[in-house]
């Protein structure tokens, strides 16, 4: 096992804890000279609020723990491409790199719709690995979104 699938095993433990609160299944690490110093989890239903998407969560425990709001030397492990909120906060954060599980082709920032991780044109650029445990990190959102759509069609009948 590779050091970043050691970590990104962390990140998909902290999407289950999503996934056991019924949020979309979407967790996160963030590590710094080889340790997790943040975690977080997909809490948007749970906390009523637009900026509870796990990196955000992560980031400002991780801001708390360094004592400082810049992210330098840190990598982050997501389970799921970050979204526009999420990419912007990570370049503003100045993570230097970033390890994503699965593709969002609807609304990912890393690559999928845009690549706002590496804006020449932005005073900051993050370094980007993609598809790491990806088939994990697919198969948990599918499983999530599947039992969704059942549980709807239930209520329906």
């Amino acid at each position: 096992m590779t050091i970043d699938e050691k970590f990104m095993k962390k990140a998909l433990a902290e999407a289950k804890k999503a996934y056991a609160l019924d949020e979309v299944p979407i967790g996160c690490v963030i590590v710094f000279d080889g340790r997790i110093i943040a975690r977080g989890y997909n809490r948007r239903n749970t906390d009523k609020s637009t900026l509870a998407h796990a990196e955000l969560i992560a980031i400002k425990k991780a801001a708390k723990k360094l004592g400082d709001w810049r992210l330098e030397g840190c990598t982050m492990y997501i389970t799921l491409e970050p979204c526009q909120m999420c990419a912007g906060a990570i370049v503003q954060a100045r993570v230097d790199r970033v390890v994503i599980g699965s593709m969002n082709k609807k609304a990912g920032c890393a690559g999928s719709v845009i690549n706002l991780l590496d804006m020449k044109e932005f005073n900051h650029q993050v370094e980007l690995t993609r598809g790491v445990l990806e088939e994990e990190s697919s198969t948990m959102l599918s499983e999530f979104f599947k039992e969704l759509r059942a549980k709807k069609a239930a209520e329906e009948d």
